[in-house]
């Protein structure tokens, strides 16, 4: 039986929300089930693009974490994100899912996946839902910001239209995969406004290092796991991490890197190159490495020294010759050390356009407790629009859901105080 419609009248306040990805799609359901009406309106053909790709490899909805160690992931805006967590946080999300029919469970790795791995069957039910519920889409619609009257700007494909609304929430999302949608078109217009506006960067991404022709044609695509990172942090206390990475044609990506790329993308601002280092043999002793490599070789090439007395090949022994010269490489000793701890010479990030995430956005000091832009009264942002990031791992995609809820509901309190 199709979901019960909220009561409306002529009078009833219409909301224009921007953006038809997680965060705009949270926020029109909220503001639906609020009794108001909801025009969504996205540049795209369809809703949800980068929801969809996102979820091509299985998708990763939000994680198991407990919810003090889950807002931990948010680095310096965790006070900011856990206010929008504590009213819909991971478990909520669950629950969400399996009012649509989504079943979900926990991986191995802790992260949270829909029974089928798939994102398709949970977006084309929601919209379903939406429609259902009363709200109205627009596709093919670019917000183009305001004319002089304080009024929406749409370029369709019928020409450019104007849109009154009661209130906007706008969640068009940052930089990363701008083919989906997201695109950063929104930069100029909310700047032309006063909107404090932190430089859009890539985040979740990977970073060139400059390999040599041999290595880039022949071992591009190569994972490298497990691996354990070593650096440390701002109070100069060892870390480590054990995860996952991949060789590309011009440097490393990979869950791993993606989850060290903040602090390593601004050692890259700051100091013009970052060193990532990196144990490629978690597990193996330093000191029995160099003791095996000491026998002697005979015969045999260093190639096929280093496989049968260690069971180093292929990737891991094209990255020594990479980094060690000839004198080194005949020395037992800092072979076993660079293995241990190898220096990954960062020059620069991959271009946003193929981050899975971006940072910077409208800065949260821009925006009040309930996500209106100060000087914009009427105005709410939520999503990857807003200057947060996270890591990979169902951290992002719940803080989206959770910020369109959160602009969503102060859409609903900014009314009642209005017309109270």
């Amino acid at each position: 039986m199709p979901a019960q419609r909220p009561e409306q009248s002529p009078s009833t306040p219409t909301i224009a929300v921007i953006g038809g990805g997680p965060a705009g799609l949270m926020a029109a359901e909220t503001l639906r089930a609020a009794g108001l009406q909801v025009d969504l309106y996205d540049a795209k053909g369809s809703i949800g693009r980068k929801f969809l790709i996102a979820g091509k490899g299985g998708m990763n909805l939000t994680h198991s974490d407990p919810f003090d160690v889950f807002v931990t992931r948010y680095a310096e805006r965790t006070q900011e994100v856990a206010a929008w967590l504590r009213g819909f946080d991971a478990d909520a999300l669950r629950v969400w899912a399996r009012g649509l029919g989504v079943e979900t469970f926990v991986g191995t790795s802790g992260r949270v996946f829909p029974s089928d791995l798939k994102a398709a069957p949970l977006l084309r039910g929601w919209v379903r839902r939406l429609r259902e519920r009363g709200v109205r889409f627009h596709v093919q619609h670019r917000w183009l910001g305001w004319n002089d009257a304080g009024t929406l700007r749409f370029a369709t494909p019928d020409g450019e239209i104007a849109v009154q609304a009661d209130a906007t929430v706008l969640a068009m999302g940052g930089g990363s995969w701008p083919q989906l949608g997201s695109d950063g078109a929104w930069l100029e217009a909310l700047e032309a406004k006063g909107v404090a506006i932190a430089p859009l960067q890539p985040s979740n991404c990977g970073f060139d290092i400059g390999w040599s022709e041999h290595l880039a044609t022949r071992f591009a695509g190569e994972p490298l796991k497990p691996v354990v990172a070593h650096w440390q942090d701002a109070d100069g206390e060892a870390q480590q991490r054990q995860g996952e990475c991949v060789v590309t044609a011009t440097g490393i990506e990979g869950s791993l890197v993606y989850a060290l790329s903040p602090m390593l993308r601004d050692a890259i601002a700051r100091d013009g190159h970052a060193t990532l280092v990196l144990d490629l043999l978690p597990g193996r002793e330093e000191a029995e490495l160099a003791r095996r490599l000491a026998k002697p070789r005979g015969s045999r090439s260093l190639s096929e020294h280093l496989r049968r007395e260690a069971g180093i090949a292929g990737v891991r022994a094209a990255l020594l010759y990479e980094v060690l010269d000839k004198a080194a490489l005949s020395d037992p000793v800092r072979i076993a050390r660079t293995l241990k701890r190898f220096p990954f010479r960062l020059k620069r990030t991959r271009p946003i356009a193929e981050a899975i995430s971006s940072a910077g956005g409208i800065r949260l000091e821009a925006l009040d407790r309930q996500l209106m832009l100060r000087t914009l009264p009427g105005v709410f942002a939520a999503g990857e629009m807003l200057d947060w990031e996270a890591p990979t791992g169902g951290y992002l995609l719940t803080a989206c859901f959770a910020s369109g809820r959160h602009a969503a509901r102060g859409v609903v309190d900014w009314l009642a105080q209005r017309s109270a």
